[in-house]
């Protein structure tokens, strides 16, 4: 299949390598270095079961995506999808949903680099912090794609090789018990300290919200299409990996976190990694978690940047969003919409000025309901293209999602009810109070931008 009109005049200097890290370490962030933190303390050991089933699920989605994108890979594809398959409110809606989903996880990010560098200096205040991470990366994603592709790849492979190496120490303490905590750590704390459920199965699908929103970013491959070098070859490589990373960088690193230490030692607002490297008594050890959790945060403020730059672009491309921002600099990045979605972004200062204890609860809980609905809408799209493809109506994919469509009604029935779980949490009910406002928004800058007027300028 051609791949005309897939660069929408970006250029394509993301090299294979880089998006192949990022795939492998680009859903590596403060979802699990932070969050996993709070999940534990309510959920204990279930939490690997939480992010087992949560990653099937995650696999699917993005089986669903990697087929709409061997259709037509564009970098647009969420909006373009949703116009093309469901219609033009759909493609209004998760273009503006996706953006803003985006600036509130960067907000989450600037927050949890904030509480990382307390960790060195606990004098300075966390919307310093936030305030220094937000205008370093802004300025990093204004000079080109290239600049952010190897800002990427190099916090992705910091998390990677990080991650791995902390599993194969802890295996050894583990398994030889090597050092001060070798004498208690056992495979055994998965099941010891009231059982693998000790508050029980509900415990486990309220950890579904952090589970999910640890997750977020793993569709971020799909904005890649239009300046990746090779999409075609690439793209189903990196979907396919997905499975082995959730097994080995989210239940694999779960698994040697909670045999190191028991896990009613882990607490909200204290990443897990550093609790259990605290434990082995390796000097220097914590230090070393607490740098690569900080790079976690940066790499996920970095990719903010970039996909609502993108994905600003694309509404005004589609008439949704000010013709300004349409525009490409000379270096071919979206440098307005860059802009623009980083002045948004500085609202997350403010947060962590007024209430740094609750920033991080809030924030993710917004930015759940966002990628919720942005995985919907994919898995919708995937099951009308399906649908049409079968009738001869349009091309097959040559990357089909495995078990459509049933496996797709299976993943929207599972973000269904990760949204009814939301209300049970009061920190994380803020997002359902706040969905209304943001539909009711969206609503009516539908409503504007499809003014007589304005349909007869697109027309």
């Amino acid at each position: 299949m051609s791949d005309q009109g897939t660069d929408e005049g970006y250029a394509r200097g993301l090299k294979n390598r880089q998006i192949s890290m990022m795939a492998i370490g680009g859903a590596i962030g403060t979802g699990l270095f932070l969050g996993a933190g709070a999940a534990i303390e309510t959920s204990g050991p279930a939490l690997i079961a939480s992010y087992a089933v949560a990653g099937v699920v995650i696999f699917l989605i993005m089986r669903a995506l990697g087929e709409l994108l061997m259709y037509r890979p564009v970098s647009r594809s969420f909006v373009d999808y949703a116009e093309e398959f469901v219609g033009r409110f759909a493609g209004f809606a998760t273009g503006w949903v996706y953006w803003l989903m985006w600036v509130v996880t960067a907000m989450a990010e600037i927050t949890a680099a904030g509480i990382y560098v307390q960790y060195w200096f606990p004098d300075i205040p966390q919307w310093v912090t936030a305030a220094v991470v937000l205008g370093l990366l802004f300025l990093a994603n204004l000079i080109s794609v290239k600049v952010f592709g190897e800002f990427e790849f190099w916090f992705s492979m910091i998390k990677v090789v990080t991650i791995v190496g902390a599993i194969v120490l802890g295996l050894a303490v583990i398994v030889f018990g090597i050092g001060p905590a070798g004498e208690h750590a056992t495979f055994a704390h998965l099941v010891s300290d009231g059982g693998f459920l000790p508050h029980g199965a509900g415990s486990a699908l309220l950890a579904l919200q952090s589970v999910m929103f640890a997750y977020l970013g793993v569709e971020l491959i799909g904005l890649t299409a239009g300046e990746a070098e090779n999409p075609r070859v690439v793209l189903p490589k990196a979907i396919n990996s997905v499975m082995v990373r959730i097994g080995v960088f989210y239940v694999g690193a779960l698994v040697v976190l909670l045999s190191l230490v028991p896990w009613t030692e882990f607490h909200d607002g204290e990443s897990p990694f550093v609790r259990a490297f605290d434990a082995v008594g390796i000097h220097g050890a914590a230090g070393i978690i607490q740098f690569v959790v900080l790079t976690a945060a940066l790499s996920s403020c970095n990719s903010g940047i970039y996909s609502t730059g993108r994905m600003l672009r694309t509404l005004a491309v589609h008439r949704s969003a000010p013709a300004a921002f349409g525009k490409l600099s000379k270096r071919q990045v979206p440098a307005a919409s860059i802009t623009a979605s980083a002045i948004v972004m500085a609202a997350g200062i403010l947060i962590n000025a007024v209430v740094p204890e609750k920033a991080f609860a809030y924030i993710t809980s917004v930015a759940t309901v966002g990628v919720l609905w942005t995985w919907g809408v994919i898995v919708v799209c995937q099951l009308v293209y399906r649908r049409r493809s079968d009738r001869g109506e349009l091309p097959a994919s040559e990357f089909r999602m495995p078990g459509a469509p049933w496996t797709g009604y299976l993943a929207l029935a599972f973000l269904a009810l990760v949204v009814v779980l939301l209300g049970f949490g009061e920190d994380t009910r803020v997002a359902l109070y706040v969905t209304p406002i943001v539909a009711v928004v969206i609503g009516v800058g539908y409503l504007l931008s499809n003014r007589p007027s304005r349909v007869k300028q697109r027309a």
